[in-house]
């Protein structure tokens, strides 16, 4: 931002309005407002539906001067990142993590689960240690484990150095250090006790997220059917009672007429409203038509958009670690340096959800993926996910190219 920027960075007033056109929940509305009262949204829709006389202190709010025709949206949600801006969280470093906070907060994605990989027992401790700090600081908003339980055959960037088959003595030792900030888990169901694994995870509240897996389809809807069941008998219910699908397409074996694979299962799924599927929009993981496919076969509200950035996001080409692997970025594509496979994403989740409707994606239901959906996975529909009334005060302000121009966080502008 320049110093001519319409938004307080500092001090911030309590009473603020903002105008441009709504996108929330599905919906658009043109000619809109958002009052935020201190930290939460006072009112969210028509301008001509906000009288200021009608809510305390607003007689006086401060108008801020946005472009016209700017876009409004909820601030974004991403359950599945691993750093950017050279902050990697798979590292486990107390320095790194926050720097990769700031900048994903910066970058619009005002709520997300710090994801580590696959990594000694030691390293995930220590690991979980620091997130459930900055979880209690706000920072983050839980944690999400990918690994160790995935498959070698589909590992990709995963170390197989350190990947294990299910173990329950494991699992109940990193459930019990994370002090209830185990949000989600990529686990592969083909593996020697994953049922097991699953009931353990779903009795303590953690989404079980299929991924890194050579299943066959029979498998694949099996496992997801016996977790959605363990989440609605841990008293879940809705979306956030429906396990996940890490980074569909990616991390399993392609779909073939005769050998359909987990994927089939997982678009099943998705479509009867049964499972949530990640997709990665970055036009790296997955091909354009392939992600609107993908939204036409299951619809906006059965997809969560993800980055699955690293600590390249955010920067130029060069060297860079994810966890205790050596990375190379060339052209914006993040490869490991063993064996050259994907190593993750460099774009913020504001990128995704812009290639996501480049490649013909409605712009309500890309962003309903990237915020209400997630938010809801996560439990947190009535705190963040959309501009109503009530909920936190995460705005993300945009051209009409969907350029960011300013974030607001708990009614703070961070740009």
């Amino acid at each position: 931002m320049t110093a001519a920027s319409p938004f307080p960075t500092s001090s911030a007033p309590s009473h603020q309005i903002i105008k441009g056109t709504l996108v929330s929940d599905g919906e658009v509305v043109e000619d809109g407002l958002v009052a935020v009262d201190g930290d939460r949204i006072a009112y969210a829709g028509p301008a001509s539906g906000f009288d200021p006389e009608e809510f305390d202190g607003f007689h006086s709010a401060v108008r801020l001067g946005i472009p016209s025709g700017s876009y409004l949206f909820p601030g974004l949600v991403d359950v599945h990142c691993h750093g950017g801006n050279g902050g990697d969280f798979p590292g486990g470093e107390e320095a790194s993590a926050r720097k990769a906070a700031d900048f994903l907060h910066r970058s619009g994605t005002t709520t997300f689960l710090a994801s580590m990989v696959t990594a000694p027992r030691e390293d995930l401790l220590r690991g979980i240690e620091l997130y459930v700090k900055l979880a209690d600081e706000g920072l983050v908003a839980g944690i999400h484990l990918e690994g160790p339980f995935l498959s070698h055959a589909r590992c990709g960037a995963q170390n197989p150095d350190y990947l294990l088959e299910p173990d329950l003595e494991l699992m109940d030792e990193l459930v019990a250090a994370a002090a209830g900030k185990l949000t989600t888990m990529t686990y592969a169901p083909e593996l020697p006790g994953a049922a097991a694994l699953v009931d353990l995870m779903t009795s303590h509240g953690v989404t079980p997220s299929l991924g890194h897996t050579d299943c066959d389809d029979a498998t694949a809807a099996a496992s997801l059917a016996a977790a959605r069941e363990g989440l609605e008998s841990a008293g879940f219910d809705g979306v956030s009672s429906l396990p996940t699908v890490t980074h569909l397409f990616n991390g399993m074996p392609p779909m073939h007429h005769r050998a359909p694979g987990p994927v089939a299962a997982c678009l099943r799924m998705a479509q009867e409203g049964k499972a949530v599927v990640e997709l990665i929009g970055d036009g790296t993981h997955l091909d354009p038509s392939t992600v609107a496919t993908v939204f036409q076969l299951v619809g906006a509200g059965n997809i969560v958009l993800v980055t699955d950035s690293m600590a390249a996001a955010g920067l130029s080409d060069g060297s860079y670690m994810l966890g205790p692997s050596p990375v190379t970025v060339s052209d914006g594509v993040a490869t490991l340096d063993a064996t050259g496979s994907i190593a993750g994403g460099t774009s913020t989740l504001l990128e995704v959800v812009s290639k996501t409707v480049a490649a013909g994606v409605e712009l309500p239901d890309a962003i309903c993926s990237a915020t209400a959906v997630p938010a809801a996975v996560l439990g947190l529909s009535d705190e963040i996910g959309g501009l109503r009334r009530g909920l936190r005060a995460d705005v993300v302000v945009t051209n009409q190219d969907l350029e960011l121009t300013g974030v607001m966080r708990n009614g703070q502008w961070l740009s």
